[in-house]
């Protein structure tokens, strides 16, 4: 039996992506506003929890069951360049779930059941029957709740003793969940060719690359507009303010984006991105006094 390599196995787990959930976790703790100095257990067991673990499954998943696309798209990752062979995809994707389970179980019931909640999204996403991804609306609103609201989400719950958040902190989360739609959408502009031949109905297949274009924007945008006006209504000024002018930070970056969707959608993604995550995390801080 052939045995892949570690680093074949570390590409497969593609730890460039963790950082999303990661980051979102680590939004749901200080939005709670509890002294972090006090639960540095909560927050490092949540982030490998997000990132290493759950977020790392569902991307062994999604390449186990996109081998025939990644063939057309990207041939050289692990598993159409036969550097993961034979069923070591599925087996990995697998193993991940369990363990993914296992570390979550040391977190608590809340952490637990979103995991649970997270690991079969991400199963549903890839694999059939459902194949979320097969649908751009449908897959995109899975991963985006999976990578931003329910980690936001968990991170509160878990600094809480395991109790429901308070309305605001959903209301945030729900909100970057929606606004990650589009972030989402980013990604599938480097797969159009693949996924017109394998019949994937990401948004630039089904509605055009300059329309898919210009919806990515629009959401990630309006998203950010909404976190501000709740904000302003929380009477934190400064913190809405700061959103905003990230919000419009990223408009030169997405005009581009707009005229050029395949050649820019990756450069949006580096740096517009960060702009968007950052407003998270100011949004976060602002929670702990609005609450």
């Amino acid at each position: 039996m052939t045995v892949p390599k570690l680093s074949a196995i570390a590409e497969l787990l593609k730890p460039i992506t963790w950082f999303p959930p990661m980051w979102a976790y680590a939004c749901g703790v200080v939005s709670t506003g509890l002294s972090i100095e006090d639960h540095w257990g909560h927050l490092l067991w949540g982030i490998i929890l997000a990132g290493p673990m759950v977020c790392a499954c569902s991307q062994a998943s999604n390449d186990w069951f996109d081998r025939h696309v990644d063939a057309i798209n990207e041939p050289n990752r692990p598993i159409p360049s036969g550097r993961i062979p034979g069923y070591w995809g599925l087996w990995l994707a697998l193993l991940w779930t369990v363990l993914s389970l296992v570390w979550a179980w040391g977190l608590g019931p809340w952490a637990f059941r979103a995991a649970a909640l997270g690991l079969a999204l991400a199963w549903a996403y890839s694999a059939p029957p459902l194949r979320f991804k097969q649908n751009g609306w449908i897959g995109n609103a899975a991963c985006a709740l999976s990578y931003e609201g329910l980690a936001w989400i968990t991170g509160a719950a878990v600094m809480l003793g395991n109790q429901f958040p308070s309305t605001s902190i959903l209301a945030f989360a729900l909100l970057y969940s929606v606004g990650a739609h589009g972030i989402m959408t980013l990604n599938d502009f480097k797969a159009i060719e693949g996924d017109r031949l394998m019949n994937v109905r990401s948004l630039p297949v089904l509605m055009g690359e300059k329309p898919a274009a210009w919806m990515a924007s629009l959401i990630m945008t309006l998203a950010q507009w909404s976190v501000a006006i709740l904000l302003l209504q929380g009477h934190m000024e400064k913190s809405a303010l700061v959103v905003l002018l990230l919000s419009v930070a990223q408009w030169p970056l997405m005009i581009k984006f707009i005229k050029d969707p395949v050649g820019k959608a990756l450069w949006v993604s580096a740096f517009g991105v960060p702009m968007y995550v950052s407003g998270m995390m100011v949004s976060a801080f602002a929670l702990r006094s609005m609450d």
